[in-house]
């Protein structure tokens, strides 16, 4: 069978595959499962073009990573075909672990496990499947890989992951303050003592990289629109435990059942392998087939809340850098108790406050390096003549609160 196929890529063009151990993986169901989870969870509330996906994504990044090295090794700086494979695989594997519907529920249908953990369980399963084939891999995406180089690329400020996505999301929201140089970027980049480095030349391409992940964040990932479908999914996954718990019926997958039933912990992996065999099932198709289904359901806040986020009557938001006034809070809570008649224990489906932050660049740990002409190596925040790169560093944070509207309850066809 012949394994070097090629990928005809919207954003790069063809992306071929680099060895049989790679199409091996690409091939396994849990991989394929990236296919059903959206890159960008409901941000095509706002951007009609944001559907693509994880899967999408990983291959972009490891078609990154092979330019990279290449790179690199024309730099003169020598990567065995091993290391070669591995950082692919390292790369192509990172987002492996996300859940349904990508950052919108990782805390909601899991209890406080990050996806990065997940991914790296799934790769360690891999890895015996494939009898130890995926070691250094598994080396370089934690970070216990000798040449720390590989670990900077698959996760840091700089990182592959990164370059993808900014150029990926940009190019299918249609927002081009996004788009960065992605191949001037990796042209630059450079190793020195085994860490990343990036040419002093390289260093406008470096700026116009932050501000554009900066705008990025607030214009496309945090648009006040995409907050809101996101918060109303989440208390639509709340309200599906809270009947469940309480042992009322509630429609679900297989997969979805048990995450709705019991709040699965990361120790909950760690001492049974039937909470990762069923997660690597889970995916967006199992949340929106459910919501589709409790329209229906018998509670009005559960067929209410799916029946608003399936016709897109979506919940009214404030952003602000100010947290709402108890009166703003008050008077919105009398407004909807008034018109939806529900148990003031209830309210907090209706009402929701919280916050959202971003920072463009972190300097602490893994920051971003620049070599001079001169040989001396310093923080891209150091390295700069912008001053706002230093502001970049720095943590916004914005407070929201959102709430549902006065609509239509009678039914629609779907």
């Amino acid at each position: 069978m012949n394994k070097r196929k090629i990928f005809n890529d919207p954003v790069y063009g063809f992306i071929s595959i680099h060895s049989d151990l790679i199409f091996d993986i690409i091939e396994q169901p849990v991989f394929q499962r990236l296919r059903r989870i959206r890159q960008m969870g409901l941000a095509d509330y706002v951007y009609l073009g944001a559907h693509h996906t994880r899967f999408h994504h990983a291959l972009g990044a490891m078609h990154l990573m092979e330019s990279t090295l290449k790179s690199l090794c024309s730099k003169g700086h020598e990567i065995t075909d091993h290391e070669w494979e591995s950082a692919l695989l390292g790369i192509l594997l990172h987002d492996v672990g996300h859940g349904p519907c990508s950052h919108a529920l990782e805390y909601s249908i899991l209890s406080d496990v990050k996806h990065e953990s997940l991914s790296l369980l799934i790769m360690q399963r891999l890895n015996k499947t494939f009898n130890g084939a995926l070691d250094t891999a598994l080396q370089m995406f934690n970070g216990t890989y000798p040449r720390r180089f590989f670990n900077q690329l698959i996760t840091g400020q700089l990182d592959i992951d990164r370059l993808d996505y900014l150029n990926r999301d940009s190019f299918f929201t249609g927002v081009s303050e996004g788009t960065i140089g992605s191949e001037r970027i990796i042209k630059m980049l450079d190793i020195v003592n085994d860490n990343l480095v990036v040419e002093e030349k390289g260093i406008y391409s470096i700026e116009n990289f932050l501000n554009a992940r900066r705008l990025m964040y607030w214009q496309v990932y945090l648009h006040k629109t995409a907050i809101s479908a996101e918060t109303m999914l989440i208390q639509v996954i709340r309200r599906a435990r809270e009947l469940t718990h309480a042992g009322i019926e509630v429609f679900a997958s297989p997969p979805l059942s048990l995450f709705l039933k019991e709040s699965v912990r990361m120790e909950s992996f760690l001492n049974d392998p039937v909470y990762l065999q069923t997660f690597q099932c889970l995916d967006d198709y199992d949340i929106w087939g459910s919501v589709k289904i409790w329209i229906n359901h018998s509670d009005f806040i559960l067929s209410s809340l799916s029946r608003m986020l399936l016709e897109r009557k979506l919940f009214r938001i404030t952003l602000s850098s100010e947290k709402p006034s108890r009166e703003f809070s008050k008077t919105i809570k009398n407004q909807l108790s008034t018109f939806y008649r529900i148990p003031s224990k209830d309210m907090h489906y209706l009402y929701i406050e919280g916050s959202t932050s971003n920072a463009a660049y972190l300097s602490q740990g893994t920051g971003i390096n620049i070599l001079t002409k001169k040989g001396k190596i310093l923080d891209i925040a150091l390295a700069s003549d912008l001053p706002n790169i230093k502001a970049m560093s720095k943590i916004v944070r914005k407070y929201y609160a959102c709430w549902a509207k006065e609509i239509n309850w009678e039914p629609a066809s779907l």
